[in-house]
Formats: C-alpha cells, sequence, structure tokens
C-alpha cells in the first residue's frame, strides 16, 4: 500500500498518445502500459458525459480519455492515497478537470454512493492475490494482484451506473469465465472484443462491455491484432493501423458494430 505522497526523485515524467498528454509516474511501482490507454480509447464517451474508473492509479486512462473527448466529468476511485494524489496532479498538469476518490471498491466511500454515471471504466488487477510470485514493491503489487473478486468491480460499477450506462474492462485472457459470469449478473447486452498480440497468436488481453439494463444478444467479437507480421523482426513501431492511430494519435478503438 502505496499510503504517503511520491517525492520528485521518485518520478519519472512520460509522453502518451504521440505526446498529446505527458504522465509522472513512480520509477519504482506501477507504471502504465498500454492498456489502460486501451481502455479509454474503448469508452463509448461523449462531450458532456460522466465517466467514473475504478482503480484508476495515477490516472492515465482518466488523462487519455480525456484527451479525446472535451467536455466529460471525470471521476476515479483510488485505494492507495500515493497513487490518488499522482492521478489529481496528472489530470491537473494536463488541463483536465476531475475528482479522485480515495477508497475500496469493496467499500467505497460515501461520497461515491450518492453519485450516478454515463459510463464506468476499470483495469483490475490482472491477478489472485496469492497465485504468483509478489512484485518487490507494495503498490506495484496491489495493483497487478488484489483480493477484492472480479464481481466486486462489477457490482459497484453496476450500482454507479446511469440506466442505459455501459461498463468496459479490460482483462486477461485466462480470467475471462470469471469476468464473464461477474457481468451477466447485473448487466446486459455483453460485448467481448479479445485483443491478440499478432496474427495467428492466442488473445492475451480483453475488452468486455455490458450495459445497464441492456437486452441485446451477447456478442463475441472477432480478435483485433495489435502488432503487424507474424514475429517481431526488427525495433520501430510495428503496431496495426488502427492500434497506432489509438495509442499515438489519441484515437477511438470501436467496437465492430
Amino acid at each position: 500500500m502505496r499510503a504517503e505522497p511520491f517525492a520528485e526523485p521518485e518520478l519519472t515524467r512520460n509522453a502518451f498518445l504521440g505526446g498529446r498528454i505527458a504522465l509522472w509516474q513512480p520509477r519504482e511501482g506501477y507504471r502504465a502500459g498500454i492498456d489502460p490507454v486501451v481502455l479509454a480509447a474503448s469508452v463509448p464517451a461523449k462531450a458532456g458525459q460522466s465517466v467514473l474508473e475504478l482503480g484508476c492509479g495515477a490516472g492515465p486512462a482518466l488523462a487519455c480519455l480525456g484527451a479525446r473527448v472535451p467536455g466529460l466529468a471525470l471521476a476515479g476511485l483510488e485505494l492507495q492515497p500515493g497513487y490518488a494524489a499522482l492521478a489529481r496532479r496528472n489530470l491537473a498538469d494536463n488541463g483536465l478537470t476531475g475528482e479522485i476518490l480515495d477508497g475500496d471498491v469493496a467499500d467505497p466511500p460515501a461520497a461515491l454512493r450518492q453519485r450516478s454515471f454515463h459510463h464506468v471504466m476499470a483495469n483490475p488487477p490482472y491477478f489472485r492475490a496469492g497465485a504468483r510470485s509478489t512484485a518487490e514493491d507494495d503498490g506495484r503489487e496491489l495493483a497487478l494482484a488484489g483480493p477484492v473478486p472480479l464481481s466486486d468491480w462489477v457490482a459497484l460499477a453496476a450500482r454507479r451506473l446511469r440506466p442505459g450506462g455501459t461498463m468496459t474492462v479490460i482483462q486477461r485472457a485466462e480470467r475471462l469465465p470469471e469476468l464473464l459470469a461477474a457481468l451477466s449478473g447485473p448487466l446486459g447486452a455483453l460485448e467481448l472484443l479479445p485483443l491478440a498480440p499478432r496474427e495467428g497468436r492466442a488473445p492475451r488481453l480483453v475488452l468486455a462491455r455490458g450495459r445497464k439494463g441492456g437486452r441485446a444478444d451477447f456478442r463475441f467479437h472477432a480478435p483485433m491484432v495489435i502488432h503487424r507480421g507474424a514475429t517481431h523482426l526488427a525495433d520501430g513501431d510495428d503496431h496495426t493501423e488502427v492500434f497506432r492511430t489509438v495509442l499515438w494519435e489519441g484515437g477511438a478503438l470501436k467496437f465492430p458494430a
């Protein structure tokens, strides 16, 4: 648990979205990769709507979404106060406004229980607590593996969504059965979009979406491929056109119609 704010020597500032935003991140601890960028790109938010991120960390997904869709009311819930403080700084330094609340998905603060949102997004820990070798940094370990089941993440999102609102989740493919079981109770109109690292490779990540009150049939989309070619042959950008647009230009990642 990272309780205290990060000191300046503990931080680096890194460019995202081709330099459209810059984020402060800990040198040692949880550092954002492409996953929160992809998550933010997949949220179907429109200007004037409200978005809540559960487990927002240092705010990379919120910042990326705010840069792509101006005029959103952004909010985040983060368990570790040190990361929550960093998320507030990252939003402010990128000219974005939002409210970051300290609290646990399993026991959300009263201020959050009184609000509702058009969209909720989440990048829950990819591993169950105790299911793998632990990271040396406590803050990073808590971001990677946690005791709160996926069903609690989905239940909180469903309670905070407005009727017709969506929850979008990114998760490892291995946890797909647990994720679908959690989503299928409180949400409907479920959609699954697998993300394959390369053509012919099994998906490692999945994007899943559900809608509050949705009644449409379940949709299992064909995988989207992140990198060109069957193998990595040379240094440099080998992202497919879709993911180059998402990662470097701040474009949207739309589920197939």
